[in-house]
């Protein structure tokens, strides 16, 4: 293992918030593997590049010698998080949430590596528990306690219906640590509260509290929003190459940092050069997010699908020149219908929106604007292009 001073360096890295400092640096001084948790409710399993925070974090950890253990909360999925929700969220089923585990584990493997990462079920424990052992926990923490939670204050104040069960989500979660002897638990700081459960609770059955590592939210491509597949700010993990490196080189300036810190796993040294460099202006921004979206490509699909984005990505928007990799879509003279196929093929969200595309002279066909759809002259081969960024081959069979 690297040395206490490196590797709190490492772990450190884009931290938001860490309590229990002096703890870490005691157990990581006793040169043991330590146990790192990260509690899943896998109620939404389509990863993007936001949901990686965490995850890069593990796997950054798990790369320093120590073990990760990855709670998949089965058991208390199925009353679900109340976190930020102005009432109870709908509990999932069984089917749901082994279903939706499936597809997460599938995704997370992407990042961490599967052979040195353990994954657990909380039903294993917490489907065991009688009432009584449910009435201690209970005990272990008071009404007041949990109304310090905000979103149980507000609809305790707001009059609006707080269910008991709804107060055992973090105590379950918390004892999740209390089960697997965690020494570290990670979260994004919406999950505060759940996560310092935790902590409380190993005290409260006389273990050595976790260390909690608190990561920020991640801002999406807009600068402002969460990043969220809803608001399509996103950059997902699937996505291919030239997308990813695409979507990446539109991060603004202002989050090119925060962007290294907590979705790459370049050496903080490194990123340190990196924020003189862009603060003394010696060099150019532009230049840094290359690198960075090489870096998240990389990632995900190795050195040679990155280097080759980055490729496509200058020949077509630095260059302006047609890619070679486009999308193909094949149609007869009968059928052919320009507005049918782009939205069709979700190019543009309606027939409207590309009409006024049109009209702004946003649209090219075989390199020259489109004036009037209605006008347009058919080849075999037409190569559709929409603003800077959309290239689409369209095939007409003319018999």
């Amino acid at each position: 293992m690297k040395d206490i001073d490196e590797q709190l360096k490492i772990i450190m890295k884009g931290v938001d918030e860490i309590i229990g400092f002096d703890d870490l640096k005691k157990r990581l001084g006793k040169k043991k593997e330590l146990i790192v948790k990260l509690g899943l409710d896998p109620s939404a399993p389509d990863i993007h590049l936001g949901h990686t925070v965490v995850l890069r974090k593990l796997k950054q950890i798990q790369d320093l010698g120590h073990k990760v253990i990855l709670i998949i909360g089965d058991f208390t999925g199925k009353i679900g998080d109340p976190t930020g929700k102005s009432k109870a969220r709908k509990a999932l089923t069984t089917e749901q949430v082994l279903e939706n585990a499936k597809t997460y584990k599938s995704q997370i493997f992407k990042i961490l590596d599967k052979t040195k990462t353990e994954v657990r079920f909380n039903s294993e424990w917490l489907s065991k528990m009688n009432f009584e052992d449910v009435v201690n926990l209970g005990s272990k923490i008071t009404v007041a306690r949990m109304l310090e939670r905000d979103d149980f204050k507000k609809r305790y104040e707001n009059q609006i219906p707080i269910s008991v069960h709804e107060f055992f989500y973090p105590l379950m979660q918390g004892y999740d640590s209390v089960e697997i002897n965690a020494d570290i638990e990670i979260g994004g700081t919406d999950q505060r509260f759940n996560v310092l459960m935790g902590r409380i609770l190993q005290k409260e059955f006389f273990k050595e509290p976790q260390a909690t590592l608190f990561m920020p939210l991640l801002e999406g491509l807009d600068g402002k929003n969460k990043m969220s597949k809803s608001l399509d700010n996103y950059i997902g993990i699937d996505e291919s190459p030239a997308i990813m490196f695409q979507k990446a080189m539109t991060i603004p300036d202002s989050l090119i940092i925060k962007y290294f810190e907590l979705v790459t796993d370049i050496h903080p040294d490194e990123i340190k050069k990196i924020k003189i460099s862009l603060e003394d202006n010696t060099i150019n921004p532009r230049d840094v997010k290359i690198k960075l979206s090489k870096e998240i490509v990389k990632l995900y699909h190795g050195k040679e699908a990155s280097e080759m984005a980055k490729e496509r990505f200058q020949k077509v928007f630095q260059k302006g020149e047609i890619p070679n990799d486009m999308e193909v879509f094949e149609t007869t003279f009968k059928n052919f219908n320009l507005a049918d196929i782009v939205v069709q093929n979700n190019l543009v969200k309606s027939k409207s929106e590309f009409k006024r595309l049109i009209s702004q002279g946003g649209v090219k066909i075989n390199g020259k604007k489109l004036v009037n759809i209605e006008e347009l002259n058919l080849t075999s081969e037409l190569v559709l292009q929409i603003g800077k960024k959309i290239f689409f081959k369209i095939l007409i069979n003319m018999l």
